[in-house]
């Protein structure tokens, strides 16, 4: 079976190059073995964060630092075999988030930042899934006064640098927007740019079917059998295509590995489970408990517990500690029932030490592609990640400039 364009990974970012290759006249192939958006993209807190800017740093303030030493913090875990692997990697992601570094960085991760919310909303209208999309952005709330003023601060920083919408709440206009969340509250920040999703699973397919239907085929298969040609196998048979895309999200560096590149990429892990609500309790906003790092956000299947980032192998097994941690800190944010998952479900956030994806040509491969890396922001950067590789790969003019992407900056 021969193709224009194979995509390894069905994940936000495969499903949507593959669309936007579709679109262009190519044909492709997305392989994954699973079907789309059953892996990293299942579970995630629905945001598409137009606020996003600035991409998630590592903390250098040194009592925070020590309460991540002391792996006792609501928000961040880690394995300490794991740490001990992975130290060249945060070494790396320490140095990159000085304030300096870190908001040069932000110039260029804003370029696609900027495009994430309008991308999002085009490809779910071709998809017939704007149904999905919630167009009321989102929140961070606060219970103590320092923490409120200093995530203030930030939001105005960013307002100031790029454009970024925000609305101050103080305890009332909260309560108004969100009246079941915890009456201590003492305000908060709103995003009103970003979108929020009711079911990124959903999403995900829906965009897949939409590739489906604009004559892309999807076959269950196993990258680790690509091979220079480019061939990989699956269960119909073997396919070749003139060029490939390797979007396998944390399982991206196996691939590329084994074709000679050693990139510094590190996963974050996370967990989520889903609750009823008392009651007629409602959750209108997904809402970031700035204090304790989880964010409870509304699905369709029920309230959303997603927790902060968990340090540790790939591989390694579950280890829950941060939801067990966060959830009775949770339940007197908002009015929680019944746990409706059977056990926690874990995902892996694919992290480059820069902060910034990996897109673009391949450096010692013709018709090699790279397309991964987008740590926290993979739902909100498929779309636009997805247009960008299609018009770099078919010669179209680009709709921001892909050189910061590059995996030569490796």
């Amino acid at each position: 079976m021969k193709f224009d364009t194979v995509v390894l990974g069905a994940g936000i970012v495969g499903v949507c190059i593959a669309v936007h290759l579709q679109k262009r006249g190519r044909q492709v192939a997305l392989v994954d073995r699973k079907l789309p958006g059953n892996e990293t993209s299942f579970g995630n807190a629905g945001l598409i964060q137009r606020e996003g800017v600035y991409p998630y740093a590592f903390p250098r303030g040194f009592g925070t630092l020590l309460r991540y030493a002391l792996n006792q913090s609501p928000d961040v875990r880690y394995h300490a075999d794991a740490i001990f692997r992975t130290a060249p990697f945060l070494w790396q992601y320490w140095r990159n988030s000085h304030p300096a570094r870190h908001a040069a960085i932000a110039k260029s991760y804003a370029t696609l930042i900027e495009h994430c919310v309008s991308e999002h909303r085009a490809l779910a209208a071709d998809a017939g899934a704007s149904a999905l999309l919630r167009p009321i952005g989102w929140m961070k709330v606060f219970r103590t006064e320092a923490v409120r003023d200093d995530e203030t601060r930030v939001a105005e920083r960013w307002h100031r640098e790029y454009d970024i919408e925000f609305e101050a709440l103080d305890a009332a206009r909260l309560q108004q927007l969100e009246p079941d969340l915890d009456k201590t509250l003492l305000g908060g920040v709103r995003y009103p740019q970003s979108d929020s999703v009711s079911d990124p699973n959903a999403l995900v397919t829906a965009y897949a079917k939409y590739f489906e239907a604009l004559g892309g085929r999807f076959f269950t298969g196993d990258a680790d059998t690509l091979r220079d040609g480019w061939q990989v196998d699956t269960d119909a048979g073997t396919i070749s295509a003139s060029s490939a895309v390797v979007a396998l999200g944390p399982w991206s560096d196996r691939a590329t590995a084994r074709l000679g590149y050693r990139l510094p990429l590190a996963v974050k892990r996370g967990y989520h489970m889903h609750y009823a609500p008392q009651g007629a309790a409602r959750l209108h906003h997904p809402v970031l408990d700035a204090e304790s790092g989880y964010v409870l956000a509304p699905m369709a299947r029920g309230i959303r517990l997603t927790t902060g980032a968990e340090i540790a192998d790939l591989d390694a097994p579950k280890t829950p500690a941060q939801l067990a941690a966060v959830e009775p800190i949770a339940r007197t944010l908002f009015p929680l029932g019944e746990r409706l998952d059977d056990e926690p479900w874990m995902g892996r956030r694919p992290c480059t030490p820069d902060m910034m994806p990996i897109i673009g040509p391949a450096q010692k491969h013709d018709g090699l592609w790279f397309a991964f890396g987008h740590a926290h922001h993979g739902l909100t950067l498929g779309p636009i990640t997805g247009r960008l590789i299609a018009e770099m790969m078919t010669g179209e003019a680009t709709v921001v400039d892909p050189r910061p992407f590059s995996v030569e900056r490796f």
